[in-house]
């Protein structure tokens, strides 16, 4: 490799890496990235076009490709060879990694929900968990930036979970299918709103990027750059600017620090040769999720930090969140054999249930709330087919073809609140293939995620039944609530709050306890709203790394 005099290292090509390196490098900073998968180029690895009909057991998900055969995550998942985690004994949990050029943003689905000001001050409201230091109103304005950015339709819903955007900021959403709207029909029916789900797939070009042709999945991955990810975008965008650098199969140890504790760069692991590689850097910027940056930082002790790299106020790996997860479907009558045509749009749903119970949670026995992602439409068919079935040969056949696109189900996806049971440290016997200590999850969700999941699905019932279909006995809350990290949106393991006595960093993702080091990833989530962590994540790098910019130019750092 060339010299390049790097400034900033960035540890991550994902939602927050790459864009603190786009934002970087636009200001004229130079900056050497790191990560730890393998190079990946979507404009010609992605299989767009193919079929599970082309794919062994219908493309049905195994346990080394968790959502199909041709899910874009090539490498990665919950199981990762090589690289184990551990749980103690009484906890279940899940670690979702990428481990490929451009992170999870290749995989993730995309629903981009700005938090609202009940968001960021949920501790205000109702003294649970921590407020975020700064407003609503202090993030607006890079919500704007990044939505324009990145490319978001969607439409201005004026509900107070869903803050607008200004005029000309969202693209056009898709039409709604017709499942969806008579969903939407249902839920007005007990006064719940059905609206379009905002979302980072391109319906008008942008830049060099292609509208969405309605074509393939987005979970296959998008060689036309219309579903948004780092490795068609940003990162791009930060080459062209002669100021980035890119180093894969790069596994980061830990990141170095002088007599005065002061980081001095970092020490990561050539995965190809098994080297180990030490780099200087005066400034670093961790951005490889929340608890891979978490398990660095533990892994990064030393005499001036003996609990953990900027763990003075022991906040570190604690405060762990995921979104709730649960779901429940049916067949809907009404829906049986109607015709077919092309319902595929963005593959994701069109409409979504926001949440609607700001205004009543002070009569709920939950103190934050969910939203309903919709599953419905005409699906390519895969090894399963929904429904019930009875029957043998041509009347089993003309049941299937019935039932085809008769189904909804309802996604629910809620807030967790932080709590005591919830954290992760290093496990001090297990280590990975290059000898890293591996991380160790403990995890327990309170009664707060079981009655939200309990009043959940006790609502998608009420929907589904107003819709004319059967449905049975709910399962209780305890079996219906997925694991720990399976909704793959685990935050808060270095959360930023105002002060350095019960958070790791500051409101600019800048660590209490070493000014040279950031974090700008979902670790630096101060609380977890129901709506998907993506955008929020990718908000918040553009904010504090303009921030950083403009501190490096002025000689601060």
């Amino acid at each position: 490799m060339t010299k390049f005099a790097h400034q900033v290292v960035i540890v991550g090509s994902g939602a927050g890496g790459a864009m603190a390196a786009y934002e970087l490098t636009k200001a004229g900073i130079n900056v050497l990235m790191l990560e730890a998968g393998r190079d990946y180029n979507p404009k010609t690895e992605t299989p767009m076009f193919k079929r599970n009909a082309d794919a062994p057991l219908m493309g049905a998900a195994t346990s080394d490709k968790n959502f199909g055969y041709y899910d874009a995550t090539v490498d990665g998942g919950w199981s990762v060879i090589d690289e184990p985690y551990t749980t103690d004994d009484e906890s279940d949990f899940l670690w979702w990694r990428a481990r490929m050029l451009g992170g999870r943003t290749n995989h993730w689905g995309r629903y981009s929900l700005r938090f609202s000001e009940h968001d960021f001050k949920g501790k205000s409201r109702d003294g649970l968990g921590a407020d975020w230091p700064f407003e609503y109103a202090d993030i607006a304005p890079w919500y704007d930036k990044t939505e324009s950015l990145v490319g978001v339709c969607g439409t201005n819903t004026g509900l107070d979970d869903m803050p607008d955007s200004p005029p000309g900021v969202l693209q056009p959403p898709p039409t709604p299918r017709i499942p969806e709207l008579l969903v939407a029909a249902a839920a007005k029916k007990h006064g719940i709103t059905a609206v379009p789900m905002h979302r980072a797939v391109l319906t008008r070009p942008k830049d060099e990027r292609a509208a969405c042709f309605y074509a393939t999945p987005c979970g296959h991955g998008c060689s036309i750059g219309a579903a948004f990810q780092t490795t068609t975008s940003l990162i791009p965008m930060a080459h062209k600017t002669g100021h980035f650098k890119l180093i894969t199969n790069a596994m980061v140890k830990q990141v170095n620090t002088n007599d005065e504790g002061k980081v001095t760069g970092l020490t990561y692991i050539d995965k190809a040769s098994s080297e180990e590689v030490t780099l200087d850097s005066p400034v670093v910027i961790l951005a490889a999720s929340a608890c891979e940056s978490a398990r660095i930082m533990l892994n990064s002790a030393s005499p001036g930090h003996p609990n953990g790299l900027a763990n003075s106020s022991g906040q570190l790996g604690r405060n762990l969140m995921d979104s709730t997860g649960a779901g429940l479907g049916a067949t809907i009558p009404a829906l049986k054999n109607r015709p077919r045509y092309n319902e595929d749009g963005h593959t994701a749903n069109h409409l979504f249930i926001p949440w609607w119970g700001h205004n009543e949670q002070h009569k709920l026995n939950f103190p934050r709330g969910y939203h309903f992602e919709l599953g419905t439409g005409f699906r390519e068919p895969g090894a399963w087919v929904s429904g019930d079935f009875s029957g043998y040969g041509e009347s089993l056949k003309d049941e299937a073809k019935a039932n085809y696109g008769a189904s909804v189900y309802f996604a629910l996806r809620g807030e967790m609140l932080p709590n005591e049971h919830c954290y992760m440290d290093i496990d001090p016997d297990v280590t990975d293939k290059w000898g890293i200590p591996v991380a160790r999850f403990h995890w327990q969700w309170s009664e707060h995620e079981l009655n939200q999941v309990a009043h959940g699905l006790q609502t998608a019932k009420t929907l589904l039944e107003t819709m004319g279909a059967t449905v049975g006995e709910l399962p209780p809350p305890e079996q219906a609530i997925a694991k720990g990290g399976e909704i793959i949106h685990e935050v808060g393991t270095a959360r930023m709050c105002d002060s350095p006595t019960d958070s790791v960093t500051n409101q600019w993702g800048q660590t209490w306890d070493c000014p040279n080091l950031f974090v700008m990833d979902g670790g630096v989530f101060a609380s977890n709203p129901h709506k998907n962590c993506t955008l929020t994540i990718m908000t918040l790098a553009m904010r504090n790394a303009n921030w950083l910019a403009g501190q490096i130019q002025q000689g601060a750092l």
